[in-house]
C-alpha cells in the first residue's frame, strides 16, 4: 500500500510540474510581442567598435549590428538599436526598454544569473593595450595607471586581479574609445579591455600601441535576454545557428575581421 501510495504521489509530482512547465511556455508572449509589434529592439553600448558603433555619418554600425539585421530579416522583423549606458544594461532590459542586450556583451556566471544569455557565438581575450613600448609586460605596469570600461567584465576582472591591485589607480571611463583617447593623451599608462576592441581600434586609427601577450582572461560573447523570454532567445538562437550552417555568418564575419 505504501509503495502504491508513494507511486501515486510521484505521478502527480511529474504531471504537475509538466502542467507548470507548459503554463509557462503559454505565458512566454516574447517573440509574439516582437513579432506583433515588427520590431526588435537591440540595446547596445554605441562605442564599442567594431561589434557595434556610430560610422562617419553617425549611423550605428558593426559586426553585431550585421549579424542582428539578418536575424530580423529571417525572422521578419526590423532592427532598432536602443544606445544604452552600459552600467545599466540590466535595469534598461528589465524594464522593457530593450529586447535584448547584443553588443560583445561577455559572459560570465553573474550575467548567466541575471540574464537568459543566447549560446556563445564569439571567442574573446582581455588584454592590455600601452603606448609605451617600455610597458612590455604585466609586471611593468605595477605603480601606472589602468583605464577599464565602468560595469565591463573587464572592468571586475581587473579590480581581482594582481595586475589591479597593484596599479597606482583603476581609472573607470563610461567606454573603451574615451579611455584610448586618454592613454593618447598620457593621463593613464594602458587600457585594459576586449582585445577584439583593442585591434580594431589600432589598426583603424593608425597607432603604434602595443598589445601585451600576457592577458587575464579568455572569454566568449553572448547576447542578454530577459529571464524569462525562452521563446524570443530560441528564436534568435535558432536563425544564428542556421547563419552559421548556410555561409551567412562567415560572411560577416570575414568582413569585419577579414578571413
Amino acid at each position: 500500500m505504501k509503495k502504491l501510495l508513494a507511486c501515486l504521489a510521484m505521478v502527480a509530482l511529474l504531471v504537475g510540474c509538466n502542467e507548470k512547465q507548459e503554463q509557462k511556455a503559454q505565458g512566454d508572449a516574447s517573440l509574439d510581442k516582437v513579432k506583433s509589434a515588427g520590431v526588435f529592439v537591440l540595446g547596445l553600448d554605441d562605442s564599442f567598435p567594431p561589434m557595434g558603433f556610430r560610422d562617419k555619418d553617425n549611423n550605428i554600425v558593426g559586426f553585431d549590428i550585421d549579424l542582428a539585421t539578418e536575424v530580423c530579416a529571417r525572422l521578419g522583423v526590423t532592427l532598432k538599436t536602443q544606445p544604452i549606458s552600459w552600467d545599466a544594461k540590466e535595469q534598461e532590459l528589465n524594464t522593457g526598454k530593450i529586447d535584448c542586450i547584443w553588443n560583445g556583451l561577455s559572459v560570465d556566471p553573474e550575467r548567466a544569473a541575471a540574464m537568459n544569455l543566447s549560446s556563445p557565438y564569439l571567442k574573446n581575450r582581455m588584454i592590455f593595450t600601452v603606448k609605451d613600448k617600455a610597458l612590455a609586460s604585466l609586471a611593468s605596469l605595477a605603480g601606472k595607471k589602468i583605464a577599464v570600461q565602468n560595469g565591463s567584465t573587464a572592468q571586475k576582472l581587473l579590480d581581482a586581479s594582481a595586475a589591479g591591485q597593484a596599479a597606482k589607480e583603476i581609472v573607470p571611463f563610461d567606454d573603451n574609445q574615451t579611455a584610448l583617447m586618454d592613454l593618447e593623451k598620457g593621463g593613464v599608462d594602458a587600457v585594459f579591455l576586449d582585445e577584439i576592441v583593442a585591434k580594431y581600434w589600432i589598426v583603424q586609427n593608425a597607432k603604434d600601441y602595443v598589445v601585451l601577450e600576457e592577458g587575464l582572461s579568455d572569454e566568449e560573447y553572448a547576447i542578454g535576454f530577459r529571464k524569462g523570454d525562452q521563446k524570443l532567445h530560441d528564436a534568435v538562437d535558432s536563425a544564428l545557428a542556421a547563419m552559421k550552417a548556410d555561409g551567412k555568418f562567415d560572411e560577416i564575419h570575414a568582413k569585419w575581421f577579414g578571413k
